[in-house]
């Protein structure tokens, strides 16, 4: 299974640290937050890794070469301005190929193991989801038993981890779109699976998420 690890955000709440950082490259107990998906992914078995760049991509390109953890890095430049999570991953389809393929976030820490990742025959979408963390308590989706919905009361946050198909984006366009619209709409028509996972996970959108995460890991040390 090949992967993409999405890395073009410009990281504004991280800012001034996002000024001449990409958010990826940002360390936490001493490695990048990238570095830590790359290994994860590579312990996953994934062999192919694509990662999109836009805002001071090229440093994420010099930082980490062609190839990491026995893995071979491709790289897809969206320019100036990123194209979204939707039009990122639509945008790399074609290095992504037709199997299912693992999405993750550039600038997530999580414990989760990408090898309990699976994706059913008919579905289009598998999505980890977390409890709502206290800066998004609204939650995005709904899950009943293992099938995301968009009827149920209690709702669940994204993790920025995924399984997907090809298919999900077959009648869209390229340009910037976001991804959680077809992921409502494959959830409607029931094609989309989803599990709740209670582990450790940092999002690190912010500075103080930031020295949290790096002093929790580094006294792990």
């Amino acid at each position: 299974m090949k992967a993409m690890v999405l890395a073009a955000g410009r990281g504004e709440r991280m800012r001034p640290l996002t000024d001449t950082v990409a958010k990826p490259l940002l360390v936490a107990g001493g490695r990048s937050l990238i570095d830590y998906q790359l290994e994860k992914l590579a312990t996953a078995g994934v062999r192919d890794v694509v990662i999109n760049l836009s805002w001071l991509g090229e440093s994420i390109r010099n930082t980490l070469g062609p190839a990491s953890y026995g893995m071979s890095l491709h790289y897809i430049d969206e320019g100036e301005i990123a194209l979204e999570t939707g039009g990122g991953i639509y945008n790399a389809l074609p290095m992504l190929g037709d199997d299912p393929f693992i999405v993750v976030n550039g600038d997530v820490y999580c414990d989760y193991e990408y090898a309990r990742l699976k994706l059913g025959n008919d579905d289009l979408a598998h999505l980890v989801l977390i409890e709502n963390p206290p800066h998004h308590l609204s939650g995005d989706f709904a899950l009943n038993d293992t099938r995301i919905n968009n009827v149920s009361e209690r709702r669940y946050t994204f993790s920025g981890i995924g399984v997907y198909r090809a298919a999900l984006f077959e009648r869209c366009d390229a340009g910037p779109f976001p991804l959680a619209p077809l992921l409502v709409n494959a959830s409607n028509e029931d094609r989309v699976s989803g599990e709740l996972f209670a582990g450790f996970w940092n999002d690190v959108g912010t500075p103080r998420r930031l020295a949290d995460l790096d002093a929790q890991l580094r006294s792990q040390i």
